[in-house]
């Protein structure tokens, strides 16, 4: 549909479930970047440190090879890891996909009249294990991540109770889980003919075989089993992340990523070929739908550049039938077209460029067939006017002869023009980084056409002319010269007024240039104007530390709203908190609603995108609490993936203190809501993330003969979980975990209540050696080329890009002082603008200079090109 504009990137996830957003950024985020940072060819390095998370991403220079990229980032990670304390995570790479890989989402969810047989939990067992699986491997499908459900696990969920009137720790239980659950091989006995190889079969296969696991045997030499203080049951992983669809509750989805420089086309085509494939294979009941499909935009897209290229090539067809007064001239000048455009897309995809919005959008055929014109009349001309007095037909000889003069003589001028519109796009080749990957397309495949115009003009034009041509001398009076004679009876007293009034004329051209040059600098500036999508991607964000229950809750009343009050929606699936990977980490209390709409010409409660958005918004603000950004799905993956940002523009701060900065930013979000034209203005959240603190008290620790590992060991297993082995299920495969029943697993109380093992046998509680309380802590943190940075981001809507952020920059300058050491920058669009501008600054008047240089080789004349080059 678009060029993909995302920059070259190598993204690092890192999963730390027992790890909040200090401990993330300490021990893992920090000091991932001290290695990273020393590679070559990095332009910038950012990253998000959240609860259980670590996201790094490294920018690239797009000459560097992405595999490249990836294994030197590889190689430092590998030597990195040895500065990350054991258990707190390991770092990989994400897939190699872009801004525009998620061609294909899905979800799936029970048909109707199955709802009760199917829960979430085995909804993501069949997306895992069926829909997932079968989808890898699909030829430029780089992965598929799985959203929303509950991952099965096998869970011992202890009874601490138990434990405690049994005696029992954590660490016995664990111990006995993984001597208990394992398989050997003792080579094998050969006995002849036969040899017969030895297989010890202790994996645990079901809920029973692992209730009847020993833990110890007492005295009496009565066993301890593992269901005498535990109960076995299917549990899950801890959820960072949700899916729903409407208001009808929950759902299972996942998203498929394109693997990077893959054809979005071929791959969604051969993606559905897939879906239908393993429709076959699912369940009675079970039924995939996507909500997303990049074909729907991609068709769109390439429908309206095809239908402009035809309306466009018929009016071209028509005018030059009509002004040259020759059918046969008409048709050899048209046929240019075809050919050209031939040549353009054998040159497209000879240099890897896509058809795409912007660069098959920008052909101009009246750019093509000038040359040909210019030739195709000078012939026409030649053989009716020239021989005027000679033969009434020409022989094909005569013809040929006729034809190699009047083309000989006009060659010139006609690749002279067709030379300057090629010079005019040079300052867009020169284009780098997103703004390149942008235009530079679009000149291209314009380049390609007239070079290609430009060859046929000088070859087959000519020749096809002497073929095609009629070779009769006589010339009639057409419907053209009547035109003609119209357009020269209103031309003529002009011309001939402009030559007595030379000054009026001359002062009225300097009047209107330089008029045209303060309506320029005065112009606002864009990027790039929207592309409209089709579908709306709304940001939901509920109050710091709301719940992953409460933000599902609050999403499907969202998704009701819009559903039933606006009969242009087909669905609406909301996407909450992070994927199986997190490519786009949200917090739980985010969401992504996607809104799935209709056909703009079946809307009827609104005219225009922005409108249906503000009023979609109105709808919305019932509920209490809640922010809601609207922007479209790749619009907001762009954003992101390019300035780690999703709105428009972003005011970046930069500095040491969290608490500073949350105060900075709060300043500058007060300033910006000042400002016409801003709008979804976001400040992100850094602080205010409840946490239950348990600190602990060295004194009490050392009297007990207790260390802070054994104690972080026992909290991140009772209340985390910690995988104790797995269970197979033919060929799926589920953690075994050892973690507190829920019950137990509840409040504040629970914590305190916990009870630790002594060196001696004995117990104590939790609450006899630490301080366990509420308190409030950092909910992220965001650096970008290693420094901490918080942003306030905001989308522009009736008013452009440029103008808005210069009011804001004149306005923090006179109304906000940063303390010593903080700064500020500008992200997103306004940033991929000024690179653009900066570069044309200087590649523009090289382009006229080349211009200039031309025309004066061609007329030898300083007065002639200056008089010439006025014009331009």
């Amino acid at each position: 549909a678009v060029p993909d504009i995302t920059n070259n990137q190598v993204q690092i996830i890192t999963l730390a479930p027992t790890l909040s957003a200090q401990e993330t950024e300490q021990f893992i985020t920090a000091a991932l970047e001290m290695n990273l940072q020393t590679i070559p060819d990095i332009i910038e390095l950012r990253s998000i440190s959240r609860f259980g998370l670590s996201v790094i991403t490294v920018v690239f220079e797009d000459h560097v090879d992405i595999y490249k990229a990836r294994q030197l980032v590889g190689e430092r990670l590998r030597e990195a890891e040895q500065q990350i304390p054991k258990g707190f995570g390991t770092p990989e790479l994400a897939p190699v996909s872009t801004g525009l890989g998620e061609i294909y989402q899905y979800v799936l969810h029970p048909k109707k009249g199955f709802e009760s047989k199917y829960s979430p939990m085995e909804l993501r067992t069949i997306e895992d294990w069926i829909v997932r699986r079968q989808l890898l491997g699909t030829p430029g499908v780089a992965d598929v991540s799985s959203f929303g459900g509950y991952v099965k696990q096998y869970e011992i969920a202890v009874n601490p109770s138990r434990l405690k009137s049994m005696n029992v720790s954590l660490a016995e239980i664990f111990t006995a889980l993984e001597k208990n659950n394992e398989n050997t091989g003792g080579a094998y006995i050969e006995k002849k003919p036969n040899a017969y190889f030895i297989r010890g079969i202790g994996l645990a296969k079901s809920i029973d075989d692992l209730e009847k696991i020993v833990i110890r045997t007492n005295a009496a030499g009565i066993p301890l089993l593992i269901r005498d203080v535990a109960a076995v049951q299917f549990g899950s992983a801890v959820r960072y992340g949700a899916m729903t669809r409407n208001d009808n509750g929950e759902v299972v989805g996942a998203l498929v990523l394109m693997l990077k420089g893959a054809n979005s086309a071929q791959v969604i085509e051969t993606v559905k070929e897939r879906i239908e494939q393993i429709k076959k294979t699912l369940p009675e009941g079970v039924e995939i739908e996507p909500f997303i499909d990049r074909t729907k935009l991609v068709d769109k897209a390439i429908g309206t550049v095809t239908r402009n290229l035809l309306e466009g090539g018929l009016i071209v067809i028509f005018i030059l039938v009509l002004l040259l007064g020759n059918l046969r001239a008409g048709l050899v000048v048209a046929s240019v077209i075809p050919l050209a455009m031939l040549f353009a897309i054998s040159m497209m995809n000879l240099f890897g460029i896509s058809g795409n919005l912007m660069s098959l959008g920008a052909i101009d055929f009246g750019l093509i067939v000038d040359g040909a014109v210019i030739i195709v009349e000078s012939i026409v001309h030649r053989i009716t006017i020239s021989n005027r007095g000679g033969p009434e037909t020409l022989s094909s000889t005569q013809m040929d002869t006729e034809v190699f003069e009047a083309s000989s003589r006009i060659r010139k001028s006609a690749a002279f023009g067709e030379i300057i519109i090629l010079i005019v796009y040079i300052p867009i080749l020169t284009l780098v980084g997103v703004e390149g990957k942008m235009f530079r397309p679009m000149a291209q495949t314009v380049g390609f056409a007239v070079l290609g115009a430009l060859i046929l003009s000088l070859t087959y034009v000519p020749m096809i002319s002497a073929l095609a041509l009629s070779k009769k001398t006589q010339y009639k009076k057409n419907i053209s010269d009547r035109i003609m004679d119209f357009f020269h009876r209103l031309y003529n007293p002009v011309l001939e007024f402009s030559l007595k009034q030379k000054l009026v004329i001359v002062g009225c051209s300097i009047t209107l240039l330089l008029s045209a040059l303060f309506l320029f600098l005065n112009m606002g500036g864009e990027f790039i104007p929207t592309l409209e999508e089709g579908d709306f991607a709304v940001e939901v964000r509920l109050m710091q530390g709301a719940s992953l229950s409460q933000t599902v809750e609050t999403t499907l009343q969202a998704g009701g709203i819009i559903k039933k009050q606006f009969p242009e929606v087909i669905e609406v699936v909301g996407k909450i908190g992070t994927s199986e990977i997190p490519t786009d980490p949200m917090p739980i209390n985010s969401c992504d609603l996607m809104i799935i709409l209709k056909d703009k010409h079946e809307w009827t409660s609104a005219k225009s995108r922005e409108e249906l958005a503000e009023k979609m918004g109105k709808a919305l603000s019932v509920i209490p609490g809640v922010e809601f950004g609207f922007q479209q799905p790749i619009q907001m993956r762009f954003n992101e993936l390019m300035t780690g940002v999703r709105q428009d523009v972003a005011v970046k701060i930069f500095g040491e203190d969290m608490e500073m900065l949350a105060a900075q930013a709060d300043q500058v979000a007060n300033i910006v809501k000042t400002i016409p034209g801003t709008q979804d203005i976001y400040t992100e959240k850094v602080s205010g993330l409840p946490q239950v603190q348990v600190e602990y008290n060295r004194d009490k620790m050392s009297q007990y003969g207790l260390s802070i590992a054994e104690v972080n060991d026992l909290l991140a297993t009772a209340f985390a979980g910690k995988i104790a082995g797995v269970i197979f299920e033919g060929e799926k495969r589920f953690d075994l975990v050892v973690r507190m029943d829920i019950e137990f697993r509840q409040s504040i109380d629970d914590v305190r209540d916990l009870y630790v093992t002594l060196p001696s046998g004995n117990q104590v509680s939790i609450e006899q050696i630490a301080n366990v309380e509420f308190k409030e802590g950092p909910t992220q943190v965001s650096r970008e080329n290693a420094n901490r940075r918080i942003f306030v981001g905001f989308n522009v809507r009736g008013r452009d890009v440029e103008s808005v952020v210069e009011e804001i920059q004149h306005t923090l300058d006179t109304r906000l002082k940063l303390p010593p050491g903080y700064y500020l920058t500008y992200g997103g669009q306004f940033e991929n603008l000024q690179a653009a501008k900066e570069r044309l600054s200087i590649v523009l008047p090289i382009a006229l200079f080349l211009i200039f240089i031309l025309l004066y080789f061609t007329f030898r004349s300083l007065k002639q090109s200056l008089l010439i080059f006025t014009a331009i």
